[in-house]
């Protein structure tokens, strides 16, 4: 709770900043459009956070399948929105598919929030002739409709953020060239800011899951435990007491709890009190969605809708005018698939996040004080708070004349990744840690044996600075690139198509956990470190080529 007061301190400062500046450069639109999509991050990122431990947790699976289940979903939610895309351009009405897009993904959210449980006639948590499976299908299908509802929603809403700056440059254009050239810059920043918003909602949802885990272990005299729900599990199959078992169950119940001997009862009573409180965190994210529907409901009047203008400005173009928009059309798509490409990459070792570093802060890394999901909230912290230091960097190189175009950021920023890796790679091979599978059948004294500890809270902190930093040099600038190459006639398809991009990138990501627990984990972050690298250095042959299609 601490923790939670003091980052809300740290954020309010800048979000009113973020508000003045969007209110006094920006189009009028950009503040409710970035608002509605902070609402709905805020209700996402509280099931992003907790997804795969929860899955874990919950069903008892190892952490490669849970992984596997996460990628599959995450892929969907990108997917899909170059599905929402091609709907919201061929029936050129973006507001209601965004509309739609946000009821969806709440009915997935209410199944999410119903705390669904296979149990025996005793109430002990088991497989009762395959109910356990249809409870894992009942949340894949909730899932699923949570991805449907986010691609009908995202990568829309961002091709309206676009269109208002089409539109800005357009009315600037009428002042002259100088206004002209300040509004083109203006798009950067916009979009960066846009981006901060998402961040708004995503640095405080990570707390919701575990403070009210946290509360509802405590009413039912349990005490949470990062490692207490798989040693579960384990029991529950296999029958076998640990000294692990022994050490963790003692950590894990109040004084007043007395199960004896009843070690089946004990497990049964702690998986389903544990992820009860879970549940209950996605009622959490039914109000956000509906708040964010609220916002851009009354708000929908400072919106464009890009398809209509295009109809109207294209009608009557000559033949040689057509010849020619196609020939640019065609120079414009190949740079956004080239951009695409190295994407596909950065989200492959971007979102590790959910994946192979959440495995790594539950097992490697000190929980006793800060709950491993919450770790996840350093990420937007960063984005919120190095944004501005971003900004006013490539601010002051651009009034010097030594402006860094889009694809030369991106490109710095697969290096920047790299550098979270390479970190992590070192910092592994100095302490010596063994795979995740080893580590975790290790009780203390086997960890004392060798020298073998929990990394302190600092490893965290480093290696999300780094990927954060990344992430502001690729993530918006990203969505900048894509609203200044994109067709004015397909600007809802290629926003779903970096967004495909980034779903390719997730389909893969389930191999960080496969990694983290076959190898020794410095070979997990080594890959990595060679896949940044080389995205790195393709993005630089290019450049060139595309700042010329970017001019």
């Amino acid at each position: 709770m601490v923790i939670f007061i003091c980052i809300l301190a740290v954020v309010i400062p800048f979000l009113i900043f973020y508000l003045s500046k969007a209110k006094k450069e920006h189009p009028k639109g950009l503040i409710a459009a970035a608002l509605s999509n902070m609402g709905e991050r805020f209700g996402y990122y509280i099931m992003n956070a907790i997804l795969l431990l929860f899955i874990v947790s919950k069903f008892g699976l190892p952490d490669a399948t849970a992984g596997l289940i996460y990628s599959v979903f995450y892929f969907g939610i990108y997917v899909l929105s170059l599905v929402g895309g091609i709907i919201a351009d061929r029936t050129q009405n973006y507001h209601r598919t965004i509309q739609w897009g946000l009821i969806i993904m709440a009915l997935g959210y209410v199944g999410m929030a119903i705390p669904l449980f296979s149990q025996d006639a005793q109430g002990i948590i088991a497989d009762g002739n395959g109910k356990w499976w249809g409870i894992l299908i009942f949340t894949c299908v909730a899932l699923l409709c949570i991805a449907f509802g986010n691609g009908l929603f995202k990568g829309n809403l961002q091709a309206l953020v676009g269109q208002m700056y089409d539109n800005f440059e357009a009315e600037a254009a009428k002042k002259g060239p100088e206004a002209l050239a300040v509004a083109k810059d203006k798009r950067d920043s916009g979009f960066q800011i846009f981006y901060v918003f998402i961040n708004i909602g995503g640095v405080i949802a990570p707390f919701v899951a575990p403070m009210l885990r946290e509360w509802w272990l405590k009413a039912h005299n349990f005490i949470y435990n990062a490692d207490m729900s798989a040693l579960c599990h384990q029991y529950l199959a296999d029958g076998q007491v640990t000294q692990k078992f022994t050490e963790t169950m003692a950590n894990s119940v109040l004084p007043t709890a007395n199960y004896g001997a009843d070690l089946t009862q004990f497990c049964s009573d702690y998986i389903l009190t544990f992820n009860q409180g879970v549940h209950f965190s996605f009622f959490v994210s039914v109000a956000a969605m509906l708040i964010s529907l609220i916002i851009f409901f009354t708000q929908k009047n400072k919106f464009p809708q890009p398809a209509k203008k295009v109809a109207a400005e294209t009608a009557g173009y000559s033949a040689e005018e057509k010849a020619a928009m196609a020939k640019e059309i065609k120079q414009r798509m190949a740079a956004l698939f080239a951009v695409l490409g190295i994407a596909v990459f950065f989200w492959l070792s971007f979102h590790q996040n959910g994946q192979s570093l959440s495995v790594f802060a539950r097992d490697f890394v000190d929980s006793s004080s800060i709950a491993p999901e919450i770790w996840q909230a350093l990420n937007p912290l960063f984005v919120i708070i190095l944004t501005p230091l971003v900004m006013g960097i490539f601010a002051m190189l651009a009034r010097k004349g030594k402006a860094v175009s889009t694809p030369r950021k991106i490109a710095y920023g697969m290096g920047l990744a790299g550098c979270a890796y390479l970190f992590l790679m070192v910092f592994s091979i100095m302490k010596h840690y063994p795979s995740g599978d080893a580590f975790r059948a290790m009780d203390m004294a086997q960890m004392a044996a060798v020298g073998l500890a929990k990394a302190a809270p600092w490893v965290m902190i480093v290696t999300y600075f780094f990927l954060t930093v990344a992430e502001l040099f690729i993530s918006p600038l990203g969505l900048s690139f894509v609203s200044k190459v994109a067709p004015r006639h397909m600007v809802g398809l290629c926003q779903g198509l970096w967004l495909g991009a980034t779903a390719i990138g997730n389909l893969f990501i389930f191999v960080g956990p496969i990694m983290l627990n076959a190898w020794d984990i410095w070979k997990c972050w080594g890959v990595f470190l060679l896949i940044c690298l080389v995205s790195m250095s393709v993005m630089f042959g290019m450049v060139k080529w595309l700042e010329r299609v970017t001019e």
